[in-house]
């Protein structure tokens, strides 16, 4: 083999007649970089338009495109566009600037259907996705809530039958790891993103047997009949459901999801999550860890 300093991109050379891969380094200037690639999804319907910020929070410097165009502009100009956000998004202890991409505030914007938000916790779902915004008929703006630890933890994996015939997105997902009866199951945690692995890791080495743990992989549009559908599986679960979030409280999906998790179950939903605040996130790591591990053990309990 003679060696080059020819450049090689594995994404370009999966198969011959495949689509063209580019990627870009761009410039740290959220809002313009942001409108340039959302005008360019207008004009490229057909092509998989992805913006990353850096980390979640700097979608705060794009936020005049995200209100004015990305939110809006179906209902407005009847102008869609299936540019999709990839917002690093999770409590890691790495401060306020870099935790949250304001989910919140994305969930507010959501009506009529206008854009899609999830937070995802596995690479199958994450590539079914991806491959869904580019099938479907119609087009509508993705916004990913992407955690930087989820690609370098362990349980965060996936067979390569979970992408193969046959698989397809799944807005939420039942208990998979559960081992016990679900007759035996008396409360429902709901929750969704990297919290999940954190929630299974505390059952598990409390050997707890009582909670199943049901993932919302989709938040906007919320599935409530699948929602309905897997909960109906836990008869002795029906009031006790509990929303488990690493957000505060004033912030995440609590207060998009409370009430729509009320209706369905027609009990008071219970609040597992870190308390309210006017800061993301922690500025000192041992906060964040005792914060993380009381969240996650209140779950079990509140």
């Amino acid at each position: 083999m003679i060696m080059t300093r020819a450049r090689y991109i594995p994404l370009q050379n999966i198969a011959p007649e495949q689509a063209r891969f580019c990627v870009y380094n761009s410039l740290l200037s959220e809002a313009a970089v942001l409108g340039f690639d959302y005008g360019y999804s207008l004009l490229a319907p057909n092509v998989l338009i992805c913006w990353e910020a850096q980390f979640g929070d700097f979608a705060n410097g794009a936020q005049v495109i995200i209100d004015q165009f990305i939110a809006s502009a179906e209902s407005k100009w009847q102008q869609p566009s299936s540019l999709v956000m990839l917002l690093p998004h999770g409590f890691e202890g790495q401060g306020p600037e870099h935790s949250s991409a304001r989910l919140e505030r994305f969930l507010q914007l959501c009506a009529g259907c206008n854009m899609q938000v999830a937070n995802l916790t596995t690479p199958a779902q994450y590539f079914h996705i991806l491959r869904r915004q580019m099938k479907r008929e119609f087009r509508k703006p993705l916004i990913l809530m992407t955690p930087k630890s989820l690609l370098r933890l362990p349980a965060a994996v996936s067979k390569i039958e979970d992408m193969g015939d046959g698989t397809s997105f799944k807005t939420v997902i039942d208990d998979e790891a559960l081992t016990t009866d679900p007759n035996r199951i008396t409360r429902l945690i709901f929750c969704s993103g990297k919290v999940y692995y954190d929630l299974l890791d505390f059952r598990k080495e409390n050997e707890i047997k009582n909670a199943a743990i049901i993932r919302v992989e989709q938040l906007y549009p919320l599935d409530t009949k699948l929602i309905q559908e897997i909960a109906s599986k836990y008869p002795r679960a029906q009031k006790k459901w509990i929303w488990c979030q690493e957000e505060p409280e004033n912030m995440g999906a609590w207060m998009f999801i409370r009430h729509r998790l009320a209706d369905i179950t027609n009990h008071i939903i219970r609040y597992s999550g870190r308390e309210r605040s006017s800061s993301p996130a922690a500025g000192s790591k041992a906060i964040h860890t005792h914060e993380q591990d009381k969240l996650v053990e209140n779950a079990f309990s509140v």
